[in-house]
């Protein structure tokens, strides 16, 4: 992951899986929203499980750049059979990748055998990813004093809202507002680790006093003074700002085209099914009175009276 393809390309997967979370979101609030109940994850018609199986790929991809792939010598030990200083940020990436092959892994087993905890804890795998992911930035073998280590720090803050919607949806399954920040904070970190890619790897967009260098094998930004690393960490935060509310533009524009899109559908059914409840309404209030009035007749009768004698 420490580099610009490292950074791009789980970017990218990360915008796609979010976006098509939020998309999913609001078109079943939109189409449902007094029954509406949140979905960790959402079935394709021709492939049920696609979103999971592009998950479990992705991370399988990512394993294996980082441990076998990526490094010189094609596996992340050293001849001892220990694990080198310039390998540790590869495994903590790769615990990442983990994480979520375990989520989407069981995610289909649980909807396999129709578990009555399915949708609870698919949420709590979900989680737990992110807490994972959250983890390992946190603890990065990485700088985090220089340029990088802010960029990471900007992307905890999203991680970190991502893992508290995931474990507010346990409890919560039926708030709309959860699920879509969630699907909102998947799809910024995607956005995040592109602008990553670019801004740490790109020698162009490398702000002013600062450069590449080659760390044992890995290329990292220094700056040249503390004043230089003072200005790129503000314009890191700068940057971050444009992004939320840009982010938050799109997001709620999406919202509002798609509810405009399908509530017409929701109106008209909602009328036709109050028509509905109106007439049944109805006929039980006329058939209890004929059942009554029946009734009536039949006391009648048993007590010796006509049906002609009732009607003089």
């Amino acid at each position: 992951m420490g580099s610009f393809i490292g950074h791009v390309l789980p970017g990218m997967a990360f915008f796609i899986l979010g976006l098509w979370h939020l998309f999913n979101h609001i078109k079943l609030y939109s189409l449902r929203p007094n029954s509406y109940i949140s979905s960790p994850w959402f079935p394709t018609t021709k492939l049920r499980y696609l979103e999971l199986y592009l998950i479990m790929l992705g991370s399988s991809i990512s394993i294996s750049m980082e441990l076998f792939i990526g490094p010189q010598k094609h596996h992340p030990f050293d001849v001892d059979g220990t694990i080198p200083s310039n390998h540790l940020r590869n495994f903590e990436h790769s615990l990442i990748s983990m994480s979520f092959f375990v989520y989407a892994t069981f995610a289909i087993l649980l909807d396999k055998i129709s578990a009555e905890a399915q949708r609870g804890l698919t949420h709590i795998l979900g989680a737990l990813a992110f807490g994972q992911q959250l983890l390992m930035f946190h603890l990065h073998s990485t700088d985090h004093k220089g340029l990088e280590g802010q960029y990471h720090l900007l992307l905890q803050n999203i991680v970190a809202i991502s893992l508290t919607t995931a474990l507010m949806g346990i409890g919560l399954p039926k708030s709309f507002l959860v699920s879509f920040v969630r699907s909102l904070c998947i799809l910024f970190q995607g956005v995040w680790f592109v602008v990553m890619g670019f801004m740490l790897w790109t020698p162009g967009l490398i702000p002013k006093g600062c450069s590449l260098y080659n760390d044992d094998g890995h290329k990292i930004v220094r700056c040249t003074s503390e004043e230089a690393l003072h200005r790129a960490k503000s314009l890191a935060n700068i940057q971050f700002g444009w992004f939320v509310i840009g982010i938050t533009i799109f997001a709620i524009t999406l919202y509002m085209a798609m509810v405009e899109t399908y509530s017409k559908n929701v109106k008209y059914s909602s009328l036709a099914e109050e028509f509905e409840e109106i007439h049944e309404e109805t006929s039980d209030v006329e058939s209890l009175k004929k059942n009554k009035f029946e009734d009536s007749k039949s006391l009648l009768v048993e007590r010796g009276f006509a049906p002609f004698d009732m009607e003089r």
